[in-house]
This record gives C-alpha cells, structure tokens and sequence, in this order.
C-alpha cells in the first residue's frame, strides 16, 4: 500500500502594497493649492511619532511645498548627517527651532525681534555671518518637543532659531495653543524663512495653503481632536458636487491638544 504524500498548505496570497489604501491626510486635501518653491536654506523636520496621529498637522503641508524639505519620524538620530541620511553634514551650518536652554536671559531688544538666530555660544549673529545650509524643526507638542531635543544632543551643536510670531496661529480654534506665540509647524518655518532673507513668495504661499486647509477643514465641521471620520468628511466637502456634512463629535474628548511646533 502507497500513500501520497501530503499536499502542503496553500500559502496566502500575498499581499500588494498597491492593494493598501493609505489612510487620508490633510494634505490629500489640499493638493490643489500646493505650490512649489524652491528656497535656498533646506528645512528638515523631526517629527515626534505622535505628531502622526494629529490630524490637521502640518509637516506634511511643508514637504510638499519646499524643494529639499526633510521629514524623519522617530525620537532619535545618531547625527544630523544620519537624520538627513547623508554621509556628511556641517553642524555649524544648521540651526535648529528651539526655545529652551539658552543659558541666559534674551535682551528686551531680541525678544522684539520675529526671528532670532544664534551661534553656539547664545551670541546674536545675522544669516550673513553664519551662512546657514539649513534649518532643522521639532514637530510636536511643547513636551514631545522637549522629548526630542533631550534624545538627541547633537541638536546642541546646532546654531539657534528663536521665533517671536506678531499675529496668532491661522488654526484659531481647530487645534488648541498655548498663547499667540505658538503658532504651527509650517508657520513657524514660513517666519524663519522669512527672517533668514528667502524670498517673501515662500513664506506668502506656506501661509495661502495652509489658510486653505483651516478654511476647508471648519467648513466641513473638522477639528483636531474630530473623531475617525472627520477626514472623510472634509473629503466630501472639497470633493465637486459635495455636500460637506459637519463630521461628528468625539463621544469623549481626550485632553487639548497642544501647538505642533517647539520653538
């Protein structure tokens, strides 16, 4: 008597990553404002992996508007050279958007200034004197900030970007803010720019699209803490012919969720 071998089992048909949608982002829903510029200085962002989950946040905004713009989600790199994915990078080249740990009180003068740059000694210096490739951005909230300034301290060998916004963040209330100088992460970066001596287009269309994206996003009824389906909600409100329903309120709001940029 002979037996048959065994048939093995079918293997599952493996999946396609073109069978995936990926899930909405706000940036889906403004595509047709983008404009794309190409500034000088390049902007890398660091990107707490919970800023993810923000759903009106703007990094994405950014790097679909900026030549050469950067976006690393994680909470720590080896180097600048390794968070750019680059074999080489000049540290003193780069300034990074932080607000703490300056190790002196700014004068009444630099807290009046919009854009304030500073070498590594805390000293003031212009974009003439340190000839600046870049300019590296935190996004998150003013604690997961704070978290990814302390896991990488080659941030330290960075010169430092200081913002003093005169007007309040275009989010108004669709994402709450500390105070009127907490402005978004793509606001933030439209300033500095500003300041560093980019052409003023740059910084004008950042602000044009991201005012699209605030006006889109109340006209459908959508906030940051919306629930699951507010972006589909705002989908059908900048889709031809949609009615823009208002998208539901959470059952239970989490707690407020803060500026996405540590300046």
């Amino acid at each position: 008597m002979t037996t048959k071998p065994a048939k093995p089992a079918a293997a599952p048909a493996a999946s396609s990553e073109s069978d995936k949608t990926p899930p909405a982002a706000a940036i889906d829903f403004v595509r047709d404002r983008v404009v794309r510029a190409h500034p000088r200085l390049r902007v890398l962002i660091l990107q707490h992996p919970q800023e993810q989950d923000a759903l009106l946040g703007t990094a994405p905004l950014v790097t679909a508007s900026l030549d050469r713009s950067v976006l690393r989600t994680g909470l720590s790199w080896a180097s600048l050279a390794h968070a750019l994915e680059e074999e080489e990078a000049e540290p003193s080249r780069w300034a990074v958007m932080y607000r703490g740990s300056l190790g002196r009180e700014l004068t009444e003068r630099e807290t009046a200034m919009p854009v304030l740059l500073l070498d590594r000694k805390s000293q003031r210096k212009s974009p003439d004197e340190l000839h600046l490739d870049g300019i590296v951005v935190l996004d998150g909230t003013w604690s997961q900030a704070k978290a990814l300034w302390w896991r990488n301290p080659w941030l330290l060998k960075l010169n430092r970007l200081l913002l003093h916004p005169k007007e309040p963040s275009a989010y108004g209330k669709l994402r709450k803010q500390p105070s009127n100088q907490h402005v978004s992460t793509l606001e933030a970066i439209a300033l500095a720019l500003d300041g560093l001596g980019e052409e003023p287009t740059v910084g004008a269309d950042l602000r044009r699209l991201f005012r699209t994206l605030c006006q889109r996003a109340r006209d459908a009824g959508v906030t940051n803490s919306s629930g699951p389906g507010a972006l589909e909600a705002l989908a059908e409100s900048t889709t031809p012919g949609g009615k823009g329903k208002p998208a539901r309120k959470p059952a239970k709001k989490r707690g407020p969720k803060r500026d996405d940029v540590a300046f």
